[in-house]
């Protein structure tokens, strides 16, 4: 096994790397790092921790498609999976030497940390086919279905409208909120879409009829700006029947949809919520004006645990398992169509429930949340273990606007009012690099679903795309007339929705 990576390069190791070692000792003797730094003895270990095969010798000048065919052999794989490896959180793109900077030794074995990636590849959005005029205020939310067949938007002339993606035409108006509706959430099965509103109400609508299912849900006595589902993994009936609101009155409300009755209702933040966020593992997040972020079992909605840290109002939240809750649902439906067998509400639920865990077992088993604030930084948190933050993270010069994790859950990308995105390291906090080219305050980011593309929506007018690869602007999309309030990339990588202050949808594609 000592052998295996020497074999994989033995051209390079015979013809480059002996006359190269030979050349150093003679050109100088006294240099020992030169000499050392030839061959290194690696482990390839997975997030979790868990080694694939015992340590090698490897020469330093492989290249990360070797490292890919070396560690397929080592897992011993019948379909060759993409990776990304890592050492000492550097990923390596050209070689190992290079990722290491100088810090090789053949004495110690270096951890090379492997993540699977995206086999799909999502290509940028370089267009807009499609400027769908029909509101008549400010477009404040628009995003996809957890499946892409289904877009919607809320905006400040208090109507939803469902929104034909095939044909990019409208489909529904949905009228019932009397004031503007701030925030719309669809359920992870995608059978349902929950509205808020500045009066307090709470909507549910059917995408396929754009018809109201059952009343108003009433009790809050300000404006709802936050919405989240239950998990469909943790629901009992096998159906998205729970929903969380929060907002400016400072309470969360927990819902059943069915009936339109208010099951729970949790108190203790002292200031209005901004953000909620509903765990795979049955725990609730919120966070508040009040600078808390408070941490809720949702079953009995006993309050866990306060975390604190920021010194000021703490505005957006992300879970590193965002996109898994958002799309395990979707990928059990399509599991079903093709597979029958699976018919069963309880098989669409286990399936789920899969997706989640392998998605937890990527990032280590572990859930982690990111919070932003006014007060420029951001933390990330273990808040199911430790109320301690794990790393505070520092550099916006303005407040943070939004925050996500990529769906891999390797990057963290941070929007801000300095109008900068930032890009952080998402088990560890640290700071991975900035992208600059918008000249306004940037509002909301969205991943494409291979975790390769980020596209941004900014007070500029503007949408820009950009790569993970090079960490530089891929595409510049401009066409709005004012402000983009909202951004989303559909899950099947097909299409992007834009919508602000200039009151129209905008659909981008390839």
């Amino acid at each position: 096994m000592a052998g295996l990576g020497k074999r994989i390069n033995s051209e390079e190791s015979t013809n480059m790397v002996i006359p190269e070692k030979q050349n150093r000792i003679e050109e100088d003797s006294d240099d020992e790092s030169k000499v050392e730094a030839v061959n290194v003895l690696a482990q390839f270990k997975a997030e979790s921790g868990d080694a694939a095969g015992p340590p090698i010798e490897l020469p330093l000048t492989l290249s990360k498609d070797k490292l890919q065919l070396i560690l397929n052999a080592l897992l011993k794989q019948e379909e060759t999976t993409p990776y990304s490896f890592f050492v000492n959180e550097n990923e390596i793109t050209g070689t190992l030497e290079k990722a290491l900077e100088g810090a090789a030794s053949e004495e110690k074995v270096v951890s090379i940390l492997y993540q699977p990636q995206a086999i799909f590849r999502v290509r940028a959005v370089t267009r807009c086919t499609s400027s769908l005029p029909g509101h008549a205020e400010s477009v404040l939310c628009a995003s996809f279905s957890p499946d892409g067949r289904h877009m919607a938007s809320g905006s400040g002339d208090t109507t939803v409208r469902f929104w034909d993606v095939n044909t990019e035409t409208p489909h529904f108006t949905c009228k019932s909120h009397r004031h503007w509706v701030l925030i719309t959430s669809w359920s992870p099965d995608g059978c349902r879409l929950a509205s808020g509103c500045k009066q307090g109400q709470v909507c549910i609508w059917d995408p396929a009829t754009g018809k109201q299912l059952g009343r108003n849900m009433t009790g809050h006595k300000m404006w709802v700006s936050c919405l989240c589902w239950e998990p469909l993994h943790l629901s009992k009936s096998g159906e998205s029947t729970h929903l969380a609101s929060a907002g400016k009155d400072g309470n969360i409300r927990i819902w059943n949809v069915f009936s339109g009755t208010c099951q729970k209702i949790l108190s203790g933040h002292l200031q209005s919520i901004t953000a909620l966020r509903w765990s795979g593992e049955g725990l609730l997040y919120s966070a508040s004006q009040d600078r808390t972020i408070k941490v809720w079992r949702a079953e009995d909605g006993v309050m866990c645990r306060t975390l604190q840290g920021h010194g000021h109002w703490v505005n957006t939240l992300a879970l590193n398992t965002d996109y898994v809750l958002r799309t395990g649902a979707s990928t059990a439906e399509a599991l079903m169509k093709a597979q029958p067998q699976y018919a069963e509400k309880s098989e669409r639920q286990s399936i789920a429930e899969k997706q989640y865990r392998a998605a937890m077992t990527i990032s280590g088993g572990v859930e982690r949340l990111v919070s932003g604030s006014d007060d420029f930084t951001l933390f990330l948190w273990e808040p199911s273990r430790d109320k301690k933050p794990i790393e505070r993270m520092t550099g916006h010069q303005q407040l943070v606007n939004d925050v996500k994790f990529s769906p891999d859950t390797r990057i963290i990308a941070s929007a801000s009012f300095d109008k900068s995105i930032r890009l952080w390291h998402g088990t560890t906090g640290k700071f991975l690099g900035v992208l600059r080219g918008h000249v306004g305050g940037v509002y909301q980011l969205a991943w494409s679903a291979d975790s390769r593309l980020l596209v941004s929506g900014s007070k500029d007018s503007t949408l820009k795309v950009w790569s993970m690869a090079t960490k530089k602007m891929e595409m510049d999309l401009p066409g709005h007339a004012d402000e983009v309030y909202a951004v989303d990339w559909s899950p099947d990588g097909q299409r992007v929705v834009s919508g602000g202050k200039d009151k129209v949808i905008k659909i981008w594609r390839r």
